[in-house]
This record gives structure tokens, sequence and C-alpha cells, in this order.
């Protein structure tokens, strides 16, 4: 990544500072998503997942579930698409299922802008190129969700993520902070064809 004053010590305050201010206003919306998730998803209100950071380092991010715990006659966990009520689409369409990420960001475990925290199974599927996306902190939005979200190729968000890290500075992380703001108004990109999200990433792509 970058070394210059921003990214040593500019954006650490910035994403802290954003995030304490943030939590506070938001606080009445945060309580009230959370009395509407454990009513209509049940609980854990949370949603809680080993994700990889910055280096790789694993940490805690967390969520508002936005699926149920529905299963079959075998007690296996039905397919994602079974188990994405409407408002667990609702809450994943307008991103604010993504609101508690807030207190990693005010942990200094994630960034406002930065690459998306992916699934720990996928580290050792990337390429080196692919693996310099943990450069930096992982963050709530990031290049590839303002340029298309769950709608790109796997190959095109960590081409994305990885020019982002080569190029972050304070302007590009407000240009990336105002767009994410119009790509939730129009709700642009949430899933992939054929897929309620995106699909496995199994590297062959980078093959």
């Amino acid at each position: 990544m970058r070394d210059t004053a921003y990214t040593r010590w500019g954006k650490g305050l910035l994403d802290r500072t954003a995030a304490a201010a943030g939590l506070v206003v938001l606080s009445p919306l945060l309580v009230l998503l959370a009395l509407l998730v454990r009513t209509k998803l049940g609980s854990p209100v949370l949603f809680r997942q080993q994700r990889p950071g910055q280096g790789g380092k694993p940490f805690t991010l967390i969520k508002f579930r936005t699926m149920t715990d529905a299963r079959g006659p075998d007690g296996a966990l039905l397919p994602d698409a079974d188990r994405l009520p409407a408002f667990g689409q609702f809450l994943r369409s307008t991103s604010l299922d993504e609101l508690p990420e807030l207190w990693n960001v005010l942990k200094g475990e994630m960034s406002l802008v930065g690459p998306r925290p992916l699934l720990m199974r996928y580290v050792e599927r990337y390429t080196p190129e692919q693996a310099r996306r943990h450069e930096a902190k992982p963050g709530i939005t990031g290049l590839a969700q303002v340029y298309g979200r769950n709608a790109i190729s796997w190959e095109e968000k960590f081409a994305m993520d990885v020019q982002y890290v080569d190029r972050v500075s304070l302007g590009l992380d407000l240009r990336i902070l105002v767009r994410t703001v119009l790509q939730v108004v129009r709700r642009d990109g949430v899933s992939a064809d054929a897929h309620v999200t995106m699909p496995e990433f199994t590297g062959r792509e980078s093959a």
C-alpha cells in the first residue's frame, strides 16, 4: 500500500472519528433495526464471522443477520435463496445490514473504505497479485462496490481491490464514499446473475 501521511495516520483518524460519530448519530436506527431483525428473523440479531483483515489476520466481522435458520427434513440448512426473506433482502439491498461494521472500524479492524473482507477459505485460493488486497484494511465499502458491487466477476473485483491499494488517498476515499451513497440509493449490483449475492470464489478464474 502507498506510504503517505494519509495512509500512516490520516486514514485511521478519519475512520475512527467517523465511526464514533456514526454510531452515536445512528444509534436510534440501530436499535430499531435490531428489534426488527429479532422479530422477523430471530436471534441472534448480529451475524458474526471470522474474516481476513489487513495482512490476512483474522478478525470477527459483525453485521445484522439477514437469513433465517430454516432447515430441510435432513436437518441441513436450506440454500441461501430459501433462507433470505423479503426483510433480509431489504437489509442487503439498502446495505443497512452493514451498519454494525462501524464497530469494527472503531476498533481499528476495518476502514470505511477498502477491499471488502471476504471468507477465510478464499485466502489460500488467491494468486499472489490478488492477495495484495490484504495490504490494506478491509472496508465497509470499496472501489469494487461502487463499480459493480456483486454484478461484476471475481476477477474484476480483485483487480479493483489491488488498484485501490496502489492508489489509496483521501480524495479517492471521499469519492468512493459519495458514490457509495448513490449506489445504495439506486440499489444497483446487489446480486450476481442467478445468485442471491455472489457465487463461491473457487480460484479458477485466475487459473
